[in-house]
């Protein structure tokens, strides 16, 4: 349920009628936006006379939600949310491009790769340490010994980092880390993302292979419910009957989340295509369906890669596309 307050409500007011609701057991979720405060309402709201409540001289309307996820909803926050990184990169705000290896592999590789994107307009580091491989006989990344390494890099370059986290256990690990990656495997892993909800880290929570957006949005809540409002969606790909590429990339997904929920949402072209050459056309499609920005796998030795070498675009070919990227932002966004 929400109730929307008229805009000559006073702090005071508002802050006795959430002390009210809170007093009934509620949680009370208060969105400030231009025009409207608006009070999300959480918990057995039949303990509320609804008549009562919109009775009252402050209210402007109360309304019920249908859909099982409340904070994530942008009813309960019309207005996007601006999640705020290290280093003054806001996503949500303008466009952001996300770009580094697929794994860390050594300190020579990792601070070339970071300087190129840098120079060619990334504003982000993205790098993995813990990797999540399908084969076990595959390399599963440095582990804890690849994270000093990233943030060297972070401390050389100035670039905010993100990487992937599999365990709850490795949570004291990522102290320094400015986005914590929740990867498609671990979408619907409610243990970690009930912890990474008791910390105040961004994350950046990658939909599932086979989940629905509702899934998705859900996944997003449980990390919300606990007190972190720092989160945001990717879309990956997910998978279909199609074998040409590696997943599919379901750019609907954009526009209906964006329309569903008030949370940034960016787009992972590299795991979606699998397919270095894929990488450009659905980075460019996914700006102009309405993207905040961009997750792209970049290596200066594709061919050697440990990881993803398929999908990765050489520094030179990055820098391309961003150039392209903008310019079709700029267009969609006029």
């Amino acid at each position: 349920m929400i109730a929307v307050l008229k805009p000559g409500a006073s702090q005071e007011q508002i802050k006795n009628l959430i002390a009210w609701l809170e007093d009934r057991g509620l949680k009370v979720n208060l969105s400030e936006g231009e025009f409207y405060t608006i009070l999300g309402l959480i918990g057995d709201v039949s303990k509320i006379d609804t008549e009562l409540l919109e009775g009252l001289e402050m209210v402007d309307s109360v309304k019920r939600i249908s859909e099982p996820f409340k904070r994530a909803n942008r009813k309960f926050h019309p207005d996007n949310s601006i999640v705020e990184v290290g280093g003054g990169i806001a996503i949500g705000s303008g466009f952001q491009i996300i770009a580094g290896p697929c794994s860390v592999e050594s300190p020579e590789q990792i601070l070339e790769i970071a300087k190129s994107v840098k120079a060619s307009g990334a504003t982000i580091l993205r790098g993995g340490t813990f990797k999540p491989r399908t084969s076990p006989y595959d390399f599963q990344g440095m582990q804890a010994d690849g994270l000093p390494l990233l943030l060297e890099a972070k401390k050389q370059t100035g670039m905010p980092i993100i990487t992937e986290i599999m365990n709850v256990v490795h949570l004291p690990l990522f102290e320094n880390v400015d986005i914590i990656q929740v990867g498609a495997r671990n979408m619907q892993n409610f243990e970690l993302l009930k912890e990474l909800g008791m910390i105040k880290t961004p994350v950046l929570l990658k939909r599932g292979l086979a989940n629905t957006l509702q899934e998705l949005l859900m996944s997003a809540e449980y990390i919300m419910a606990g007190g972190n409002s720092n989160v945001i969606l990717c879309e990956r790909g997910i998978r279909t009957f199609e074998t040409y590429t590696r997943n599919t990339l379901d750019l609907s997904a954009v526009p209906v989340l964006r329309e569903l929920s008030h949370l940034p949402v960016i787009v992972d072209p590299s795991h979606a295509s699998g397919i270095a050459r894929l990488v450009e056309p659905m980075a460019m499609a996914a700006a102009a369906a309405g993207a905040n920005g961009l997750m792209i796998e970049v290596h200066n030795d594709p061919p050697n890669a440990l990881c993803d070498g398929a999908q990765s675009l050489t520094p030179e070919q990055f820098a391309a596309l961003t150039e392209k990227v903008r310019r079709v932002y700029e267009v969609a966004n006029k």
